[in-house]
């Protein structure tokens, strides 16, 4: 029954084929069953129970949250050891916009420790592991979301993305991630990483099931003033598939095997995949174009974004004290204290971007490394717009291939792939509505394609993936590895 979509679950809650209370149950039991074996979960919600079935397409259906949002009178860890007992006493206003619908939160879910790390791997619960093969990743940091939702326990969980932490596990995962434009969804009851980049987002099964959700959580919220009255967008009945006439750009420096001196077969068999994707495109109607773009300024993104989320992230946790809340720290002091609390607390990951977050917004140092990635940052949004006013969106395929391996020597190691895996961050820079949807399969693991357009374009965006969803045919895929 779970592995149905929200609209296939809701008619079977109206014609009470099932009650909400035993979908609930059902889907309880399920995060149970695959727990062992992927760790997708910080708290199953075992208590859950369903609501009163209305029309509203999201009552009484079951869904997993990132532990990354608050969620009262429940566990809110933020998969981190120095928030590993804190119960909120209020609702993220995302959940709470969810909860207005009906829909019933049945599972908090891992991520990368506070959304800082891209593997699944860093979460004080231990390692996410990928449902299509237990040995690998499923990137992040948005593990425990799209594990779970490619295992089929729900058909959709919340996530956050500050770089890809919701479109790269969708990918690695054979599921979908979309990530709206900034600010259509508040963050507010989200714990902060990187004020500038963080978006909420969801990992569905289709593309018509992100765009129900993202319906449901939208909106203006008086306790987030970067969010913006969305109320005109109408995402789910925007669907149509009608896309004749779209077009769309992808950069020739990163998706033409050509410019890559020493390709992986795996790389190979991406991006000849990735072509194959462009004429499906070109099959429903989307014309697609090679551009180029100054290779340094691709090779600038990555360290740009790291400088930034660094110096976000350093501001945004120095309230991460153990003296307000989390697990009070030993000493005689309070910097003692504290001192104590986050070398406890924090894992090496973590630290390491603190330090460089403190480093670069030193006084020092802030105009060479702070001040110059904001303004590369722009010069990296501005071509962006620029090439928006020709096309309605970017298309990419997700990272260099299908999901890594955990055990990190196993993988190939490559400086020409930074840019590729990195380049989805580009939809974080500008605020820019991003979609990744899977487009097949290389040695039987799931890969993804990924289209990002022009801020507030997100119908449009939705309607090329749903369009596009619809021809390739992966549409509702589960991964049978843990059945």
């Amino acid at each position: 029954m779970l592995e149905k979509g929200i609209k296939e679950l809701h008619d079977e809650l109206k014609s009470k084929k099932i009650t909400s209370n035993e979908l609930v149950k059902e889907s309880i039991k399920a995060c149970h069953d695959i727990q062992e074996k992927t760790n997708s979960f910080v708290t199953i919600i075992d208590d859950a129970t369903g609501t009163e079935v209305t029309d509203d397409l999201l009552s009484g259906i079951p869904y997993g949250i990132k532990d990354i949002f608050s969620t009262k009178d429940i566990l809110s860890t933020g998969s981190s050891n120095t928030l590993n007992n804190y119960v909120p006493f209020f609702d993220a206003t995302c959940v709470a916009n969810l909860k207005k619908h009906g829909a019933v939160g049945v599972a908090k879910t891992v991520l990368d420790e506070l959304g800082m790390g891209g593997t699944g791997t860093t979460g004080h619960t231990g390692i996410v592991h990928n449902p299509w093969d237990l040995e690998r990743q499923t990137a992040g940091s948005s593990a425990g979301s799209a594990a779970s939702v490619a295992c089929g326990v729900y058909p959709y969980a919340l996530g956050s993305d500050t770089g890809d932490s919701v479109r790269k596990p969708a990918g690695y995962c054979g599921i979908v991630g979309y990530k709206p434009t900034y600010g259509m969804v508040s963050r507010y009851g989200m714990f902060q990483f990187a004020s500038s980049l963080d978006t909420v987002g969801v990992l569905s099964r289709s593309v018509e099931d992100a765009a129900i959700v993202v319906d449901g959580m939208k909106g203006l919220d008086k306790h987030d003033m970067t969010t913006w009255d969305s109320s005109n967008i109408h995402l789910y009945e925007s669907l149509n598939k009608d896309v004749k006439g779209k077009k769309l750009f992808y950069i020739k420096e990163i998706c033409d095997i050509e410019n890559y001196k020493n390709p992986s077969e795996e790389l190979k068999e991406h991006l000849n995949n990735f072509k194959d994707t462009i004429k499906k495109c070109e099959s429903v109607g989307i014309s697609v174009e090679g551009v180029s773009i100054d290779r340094n300024l691709l090779n600038a993104l990555y360290p740009t974004y790291m400088v930034i989320y660094g110096a976000e992230a350093s501001s945004n946790m120095a309230n991460l004290t153990g003296i307000s809340f989390g697990p009070r720290g030993e000493g005689s002091t309070p910097d003692e204290m504290i001192k104590d609390h986050r070398t406890k607390g924090f894992s090496p990951l973590i630290k390491r971007r603190f330090v460089i977050g403190s480093f670069v917004l030193q006084r020092e140092n802030q105009e060479k490394f702070f001040l110059n990635a904001k303004r590369v940052r722009r010069l990296i949004v501005d071509k962006m717009n620029s090439l928006f006013e020709k096309y309605d969106g970017m298309i990419c395929p997700v990272g260099t291939g299908p999901a890594k391996y955990l055990d990190d020597s196993k993988n190939e190691h490559n400086k020409e792939n930074t840019v590729l895996e990195e380049i989805l961050q580009i939809g974080n820079f500008g605020g820019y509505p991003s979609i990744t949807i899977p487009n097949g399969f290389i040695n039987n693991l799931p890969v993804g394609v990924n289209i990002t357009g022009k801020v507030k374009d997100d119908v449009n965006v939705l309607n090329m993936a749903y369009a596009l969803e619809e021809e390739m045919g992966f549409k509702n895929q589960i991964a049978k590895e843990v059945k």
